[in-house]
C-alpha cells in the first residue's frame, strides 16, 4: 500500500535518489544526460531541504518496503496568492504505471496552495507531458513550444 505524508528533512537523501534515478533513466529517453545531470545540481538533498521550507512537498511510502517511492511538491507561484505552481513531480520507474503520479496530484489538489490559487502551473518535461494533460492541465496560453529550458508551461484553473 502506498501512503503519503509531508516531507520530512531526514527524507532529503533518498528523495534527492529517487529524482536522480528517474531522471537518469525515465527522462532518458526524451533528454541528454547532459542535460539532466546539469538539472540534478539543483535537485540535492540540501536544496529539497530548503524548497521544503517554502513549498508543501508530500513524500509517497510502499509501506511494505519502507521506501519513498515518489514524491511532489506544491507552492506559491513566484510568491502569489492567487496562483500557485507544482513541482518535483517524480516516481521510482519501477513503481510508475501503478497510479501513483494520480495520486501526487490529487494529493497536491487538495493542498491549501491549489485550493486558494485561481490558477496553477506546472512546469512539464517531454516525458511528463501527456500525463499532465491527462489530469487536466493545458498548455500555458496556447503555447505548445518547449521554453528555453526544454520544458513545456502546462496550466490549470479552478473555478
Amino acid at each position: 500500500m502506498i501512503t503519503q505524508r509531508i516531507f520530512k528533512d531526514i527524507d532529503a537523501p533518498e528523495v534527492a535518489d529517487l529524482v536522480k534515478k528517474t531522471m537518469l533513466t525515465t527522462n532518458l529517453k526524451d533528454y541528454s544526460k547532459e542535460y539532466l545531470e546539469n538539472d540534478l545540481k539543483k535537485l540535492t538533498a540540501r536544496d529539497f531541504i530548503k524548497k521544503a521550507k517554502a513549498f508543501h512537498c508530500y513524500v509517497f511510502i510502499d509501506n511494505e518496503r519502507n521506501k519513498i517511492v515518489a514524491v511532489g511538491s506544491i507552492g506559491a507561484y513566484w510568491g502569489k496568492k492567487d496562483e500557485s505552481s507544482l513541482f518535483n513531480i517524480f516516481v521510482l520507474p519501477e513503481y510508475q504505471g501503478r497510479g501513483i503520479g494520480r495520486q501526487i496530484i490529487q494529493t497536491l489538489e487538495q493542498d491549501e496552495f491549489f485550493k486558494r490559487a485561481k490558477r496553477i502551473e506546472i512546469p512539464a518535461s517531454i516525458t511528463g507531458l501527456k500525463f499532465y494533460q491527462k489530469m487536466g492541465y493545458h498548455f500555458k496560453d496556447g503555447n505548445s513550444s518547449l521554453d528555453g529550458e526544454q520544458l513545456y508551461r502546462l496550466e490549470k484553473f479552478n473555478n
